[in-house]
C-alpha cells in the first residue's frame, strides 16, 4: 500500500480487544465503521482478554470479515503467527514484541505498524521498513498497564522536525476534545481505544472524534 493511502487510513485508528468492550466487540466495531474509523486493530491483550488461542483466532476471523465489508484495513497487534495465519492485512508491534526488522521478510507486503517514543525509535522504524508510526502516549491512559509516560504533543512535534517522512498517527487518552491538537502537532491521524470501545454509542463516538481531525 503506498504511502498516501496509508496516510488516508491512519486518519481515525480504532484500536480494540474484547477486554476493552463493556459490549460485543462486533457490535462495537460495527458501530465504529458507521461511525467513520478509516482502519482497525485487534489488540487482544491484557487482564479480561479471551483464552485460549483458537477463540481468539475465530473472534479475529470474524471481526476481519466485517472490517473487510467495509474496506476498512484489519490489523493484528503484536500476534505476527496469527496475522499470517488469517490473511490480516497488516501487523503492528511494540518495542517490546518482535523486530520489525526480523519479521518484515515474512510479511508479504502486509501493513507494517511500530509503536515509537521518541525521534531515535521513530528513525529505526523507518529504517527497518516500517509502513508507520504509533506515537505515544500523548495523554495519560488506562487502556494500556504498561503505558510509559504521557508526553503531550513533544514527540510527534520533534519527529516532525528532525525530518523523519514517515506516516504517523498519535495514541494515548484522546478524545474528540483533544483530537485537534494531535493533528495540528502533525500527526496525519489519531488512535483510539476507549473512547470508542466504552461508548455506550461507538458510531457517535467515532463520529464526533472524525469531525474534530477533519475540521
Amino acid at each position: 500500500m503506498n504511502r498516501n493511502r496509508i496516510k488516508q487510513h491512519l486518519a481515525l485508528y480504532f484500536i480494540a480487544g474484547t477486554q476493552d468492550c463493556p459490549n460485543d466487540i462486533e457490535e462495537v466495531v460495527t458501530g465504529s465503521i458507521e461511525g467513520g474509523i478509516t482502519l482497525f486493530q485487534f489488540r487482544e491483550k491484557g487482564k479480561g482478554s479471551l483464552h485460549p488461542a483458537d477463540e481468539i483466532e475465530q473472534l479475529a476471523v470474524r471481526l476481519m470479515q466485517i472490517c473487510r465489508n467495509s474496506n476498512i484495513p484489519f490489523i493484528v497487534n503484536d500476534d505476527v503467527e496469527l496475522a499470517l495465519k488469517i490473511g490480516a492485512d497488516g501487523i503492528h508491534v511494540g518495542q517490546d514484541d518482535a523486530k520489525a526488522s526480523e519479521i518484515i521478510t515474512r510479511l508479504n507486503g502486509m501493513i507494517l505498524g511500530v509503536s515509537v517514543h521518541s525521534a531515535e525509535e521513530a528513525k529505526r522504524a523507518l529504517a527497518d521498513g516500517a509502513d508507520y508510526i504509533g506515537v505515544g502516549p500523548v495523554f495519560p491512559t488506562s487502556s494500556k498497564e504498561d503505558a510509559k509516560e504521557a508526553k503531550g504533543t513533544a514527540v510527534i512535534e520533534e519527529i516532525k522536525q528532525a525530518g523523519i517522512d514517515i506516516p504517523m498517527v498519535g495514541i494515548g487518552g484522546i478524545t474528540a476534545e483533544n483530537a485537534k491538537n494531535v493533528v495540528k502537532a502533525g500527526a496525519d491521524g489519531v488512535s483510539a481505544i476507549s473512547s470508542i470501545s466504552r461508548s455506550e454509542n461507538p458510531a457517535a463516538a467515532a463520529r464526533a472524534l472524525k469531525k474534530e481531525i477533519t475540521r
